[in-house]
């Protein structure tokens, strides 16, 4: 290598070029190493910036590829406002990163913008390159995203449009079947033209409501919603519901046509012939109608009134009642023995007058209206009207007295039921909610987080049930009461919600004797200005599910032989049922030392408490003399598949009332015992045995009559073993009947 050694700065120029050398060595190269440092410095951290953004776009991108679309609004609308406002975010960042590169740009371009004779140095413009070429990158980057990003959200708001449309749908089928179910049991009209024309009203409502939103599905189908194959099912559902709630509504058209034009006759024959004609008799005065001439002139003015009952159609009483047959609700019965009550009265007065017509010397007493039924205006002083017939009276008192008692009992129904829809919502908001409530959760005991479940139970699944089903369809039936015992029919599946409540109630209680003088129920107390604490109000639910049966029992007091009267009685037998069970199911979990799984035993059928013996020696040993033993006090579980016994124990916890629990002792599967049913020397006990009478179980119950129902069930469940033993191919016959005590 050759080295040149100079003494001045002008010897360099010799060898370079002025151009290429800065000012302090004599060229006019324009470079400042600070500039350059602080230029290079930027460019990396925005090249850092533009690679951050990058992964931060792809990140989400992969998360919102990767998100599940939720099932339900609420969830929707939350994951959408949470996408969209992360997308916001980096929308600003990618703002940020494009501004910072433009001021990059400008700043490495600024010699250049000064001075028109200025040019950028080879680094500079090198600089620039890779500025432009970092911004050009951004820009593809946010392109790619923005289009990812307007499909997920054309899908996200798709999605809600979807849930949105399936909630509204639940909620117009589940009206329309009411309506459907209420419009099946409508047989009359009613009392009043205008409720069924509201009625009628809601149901046109309702229908433009249904095809409503099977046109807002097409426009979704239309709009190449990515669900049509969901979307499509559902509005030919809501048409086809629509068309057969419009086809069931002409029917009623002509019913109604002819319940009005029934009514307005009934509102004439009640408020203007039956009035006009009862005034007409308490008007003949007495004294007068003795003389011949008197009596013709009073009965020519009867005869000529008769006369106008054509206008109203009631020439024939008769006719006239059939004519409202279709419609006999207490009101319209009312008008017709009114009806038939003053027509009674005219045909007495007939006769009396004819009687004093002909010159009859036994002076009659007129017949005069019934003094209720009588107007306002002031009858003459010597008109004494007489009452009506003691049949009639007792008539009309007994029909009015049970209607009023049938409205009287739905009225304390409903009313008791929206006070207790009231309550549980009040329980939920203003209890159950709040243990979510950010400003007090400083004062829920450790004890009671995350056991909000096991303290409420699926009361909310209660309150729903009650708020948006049973509420309403109790209500329909203030109009037909004939319906309410198919009401109950028709939720019996729903209503076992309430064992599940009660399988709960014990661990409730428990938790709310170990956390109930807490703050934090003191505070929910006082913002609700409840008079009792929260345990009062969890009782509710089993203080309402037994209320049921009582009203049921009340109506068809009052109810014997009418319409419905059928579906009462088995609607009672229903409730009196899943009483039971859910009495039943409270004890059935407070079984401990069973090894097994109890709801694997089949369906719980009876439980209660018996003095047993018991004989475990092999062959047919004489068991009588075992009655000399004390007994054991066993608690039976009778299932369909094996009889538990177990030994009742009453335990105090923290000196609260005792809950009684059951200790496994043993177990006998119904397929292999069976069953003696009198024991010589007490009617009240029974025998289960098995294995040829290997091992003997003398029960005795309280009662005959406990008795003769456990022998009958039990007898029930091997009956049905019998029977299934039937369909079996080789079946032992002789040992089914041995089970039987045959």
């Amino acid at each position: 290598m050759k080295i040149i050694m100079l003494n001045s700065v002008s010897d360099l120029h010799g060898y370079i070029d002025k151009s290429q050398l800065t000012r302090e060595l004599g060229g006019t190269l324009e470079y400042g190493h600070s500039q350059w440092i602080h230029h290079r410095t930027a460019i990396e951290n925005f090249a850092m910036t533009v690679k951050t953004t990058a992964q931060m776009l792809q990140t989400f991108g992969t998360d919102l590829a990767e998100t599940e679309l939720p099932n339900d609004v609420q969830c929707t609308e939350e994951l959408l406002s949470s996408h969209t406002e992360h997308h916001n975010k980096l929308k600003d960042e990618l703002k940020l990163a494009v501004k910072q590169g433009a001021t990059l740009l400008t700043c490495i371009r600024e010699p250049v913008t000064r001075s028109s004779t200025s040019k950028l140095s080879e680094d500079e413009l090198e600089n620039v390159a890779t500025v432009e070429r970092l911004l050009a990158q951004l820009d593809e980057t946010e392109k790619a995203f923005d289009q990812f990003w307007s499909k997920h959200h054309l899908k996200l708001e798709q999605c809600l449009q979807l849930r949105h449309f399936e909630h509204d749908f639940r909620e117009v089928k589940l009206e329309l079947d009411n309506l459907m179910d209420a419009q099946a049991g409508f047989t009359d009209i009613g009392d009043s033209v205008t409720r069924v024309e509201h009625l009628l009203k809601e149901q046109k409502q309702l229908e433009e409501k249904g095809q409503s939103l099977a046109l807002h599905g097409d426009q979704l189908i239309q709009n190449n919603h990515y669900a049509v194959d969901s979307i499509r099912p559902k509005c030919v559902e809501l048409r086809r519901i629509c068309d057969d709630f419009t086809n069931e509504t002409k029917k009623k058209y002509d019913i109604l046509g002819k319940s009005l034009e029934l009514h307005k006759q009934l509102d004439k024959v009640s408020k203007q012939w039956c009035e006009t004609g009862i005034y007409l008799l308490a008007s003949q005065a007495v004294d007068k109608c003795q003389s011949q001439e008197g009596a013709e002139t009073a009965l020519c003015d009867i005869e000529k009134f008769l006369g106008t009952a054509k206008e109203h159609q009631v020439s024939n009483p008769k006719e006239f009642y059939n004519q409202f047959d279709m419609i006999l609700t207490a009101n319209v019965q009312k008008v017709l023995q009114k009806l038939e009550d003053v027509q009674e009265m005219f045909d007495k007065r007939q006769v009396s007058l004819k009687k004093l017509a002909a010159k009859q010397t036994r002076p009659v007493q007129p017949v005069a209206p019934h003094p209720e039924s009588s107007p306002k205006r002031a009858s003459p002083k010597n008109t004494r009207p007489a009452p009506l017939s003691k049949p009639q009276r007792e008539r009309f008192q007994t029909h009015t007295h049970s209607v009023l008692t049938v409205l009287h009992i739905i009225n304390e129904l409903i009313e008791t039921e929206r006070v207790y829809v009231e309550e549980l919502q009040s329980i939920i908001e203003g209890y159950a909610s709040e243990m979510d409530n950010p400003d007090l959760i400083h004062l829920i005991p450790s004890a009671l987080q995350n056991k909000k479940e096991v303290l409420f139970g699926n009361l909310p699944e209660i309150y729903e049930f009650h708020n948006r089903i049973f509420l309403k369809e109790l209500e329909n039936c203030i109009e037909n009461p004939e319906l309410l015992g198919r009401c109950f029919l028709k939720r019996k599946e729903d209503l076992q919600v309430y064992e599940k409540y009660c399988q709960n109630k014990l661990r409730s209680e428990a938790l709310w004797r170990q956390c109930g003088d807490s703050l934090f129920f003191q505070e929910c107390q006082r913002k609700l200005d409840h008079k009792l604490s929260l345990d009062a109000y969890l009782l509710k639910p089993v203080q309402r599910i037994t209320k049921y049966q009582l009203l049921l029992k009340e109506m068809l007091k009052c109810s014997k032989n009418s319409e419905g009267t059928a579906e009462l009685e088995e609607a009672l037998a229903t409730m009196l049922d899943i009483i039971k069970s859910v009495n039943d199911s409270m004890h059935q979990i407070a079984i401990t030392g069973y090894e097994g799984d109890v709801h694997e035993l089949g369906k719980l059928l009876m439980q209660g408490s018996f003095n047993v013996w018991t004989d475990h020696k092999k062959g047919h040993s004489k068991v009588k003399d075992l009655a000399r033993f004390k007994p054991m006090q066993r608690h039976l579980f009778l299932y369909t598949k094996i009889l538990l016994f177990c030994k009742k124990r009453d335990e105090n916890t923290d000196g609260h009332e005792k809950s009684p629990s059951y200790s496994f002792k043993n177990s006998l599967k119904m397929s292999t015992v069976g069953i003696t049913e009198n024991v010589k020397g007490d009617n009240k006990k029974f025998e289960i045995w098995y294995n040829g009478r290997e091992e003997v179980y003398i029960i005795q119950a309280s009662s005959i009559e406990l008795k003769n129902i456990w022998v009958s069930e039990i007898r029930k469940v091997l009956t049905g073993q019998l029977e299934a033993c039937r369909g079996r191919t080789q079946c032992v016959i002789f040992v089914v009947l041995q089970w039987l005590g045959i």
